[in-house]
């Protein structure tokens, strides 16, 4: 006859078994419960942090998906910034949507122009019609020791280029490096392309005339962000220049989560049918004042004033700041925070008056 287990032993095999079953019961809840569904310490449940760090492309914020876990070891991009014509008779444009920050401020007649920013590993085919410089366009291109592109310009932005140092591409002295299109009329048919663009820094850097790449860095936010302020909630915005034939309106659109432009009452698209959108839209207002009988301006491009900074369906009252004419223009809350962007591409618009910007 085997021997009696103990009552000291039955319970033990019964504990065991009941913490092995608790044991497999938490295994599988664990693998299939979401990271929003345990508890936080000293945060807001509805915030995921990541492991580590999020590397990011310095320019337009998009995570990398090979590199450093910093920013420290990324190698900084040279920039093309490139004036295009934005009047009617250059519609549709070309390259505009591929670009991680397009600047649009009044010209003569407060005809509006686009200052578009590419980064030299982005490959755009076909940019333009590529117009004229102007001074202020000049200072928001020094934020980035960037490569001007321009077709002539202003008496003073020619001279503000060859006082500063500028590093220039000037259609007029590199024709190389544009083309003109035969469906189209002069001044509205001059055309480039990253590939010219990349192959003038080229030429520039044997001759040992390139200058180093430095610029500021913004802030980004992470796709599943919390505990900033959001703003109020606002379908988009609209900004009137010349006439309502130039009134740039961004709206929200929440399927894409973007803000699709449109120009007097027409949707904003590229000669290629795209249309033109941004993860973020920033409005400032500075002083703008009238040079001279033809209408050229000048626009105060440093130090600080009102701004507002759109993103998520939201609108951010905010202020501008930038420095000098070499540091990056950035915007701040309320707090005296910088205010981190979506990661994307940027538009800013530049109004004279706060009467010119309707928040809707």
């Amino acid at each position: 006859m085997p021997p009696q287990k103990s009552k000291f032993n039955r319970k033990h095999a019964i504990a065991g078994a009941i913490f092995l079953a608790l044991a497999i019961v938490f295994v599988v809840w664990r693998r299939h419960v979401t990271p929003l569904d345990l508890p936080a310490t000293n945060q807001s449940p509805t915030v995921v942090e990541p492991t580590e760090p999020v590397a990011r492309d310095v320019l337009s914020g998009l995570p990398l998906l090979s590199s450093p876990s910093d920013l420290s070891g990324q190698t900084i991009q040279r920039v093309y910034a490139v004036m295009i014509d934005n009047s009617v008779d250059a519609w549709p444009q070309s390259g505009i949507d591929k670009a991680f920050l397009v600047i649009e401020a009044p010209v003569e007649a407060a005809i509006p122009r686009f200052e578009a920013f590419f980064s030299a590993d982005a490959k755009v085919d076909k940019i333009g019609p590529v117009r004229s410089a102007r001074p202020y366009f000049v200072d928001w291109a020094s934020e980035f020791d960037a490569l001007y592109a321009h077709v002539g310009g202003s008496n003073d932005a020619l001279a503000l280029i060859g006082s500063t140092g500028t590093f220039d591409l000037n259609e007029f002295s590199n024709g190389n490096s544009f083309w003109r299109s035969t469906d189209r009329s002069a001044p509205h048919n001059a055309y480039t392309s990253t590939d010219l663009l990349a192959a003038a820094v080229a030429k520039a850097e044997e001759k040992g005339t390139a200058p180093d790449a430095l610029y500021g860095v913004w802030k980004f936010k992470d796709a599943v962000s919390g505990g900033e302020a959001a703003g109020a909630k606002a379908e988009g915005v609209s900004v009137r220049f010349n006439s309502d034939l130039y009134l740039a309106n961004w709206t929200y659109d929440s399927a894409t989560s973007t803000y699709l432009r449109s120009q007097g009452g027409r949707k904003t698209v590229t000669q290629d049918g795209t249309r033109v959108s941004a993860n973020n839209v920033a409005v400032i207002v500075t002083d703008v004042s009238v040079l001279d009988a033809v209408g050229r301006r000048k626009i105060r491009t440093t130090g600080e004033g009102k701004a507002w900074v759109l993103r998520d369906g939201a609108t951010i009252d905010a202020t501008w700041k930038k420095p000098s004419a070499s540091e990056r223009l950035a915007f701040y809350d309320k707090d005296g925070n910088e205010i981190a962007m979506n990661a994307g591409n940027t538009w800013i618009e530049v109004a004279e008056s706060e009467g010119d910007v309707t928040v809707e």
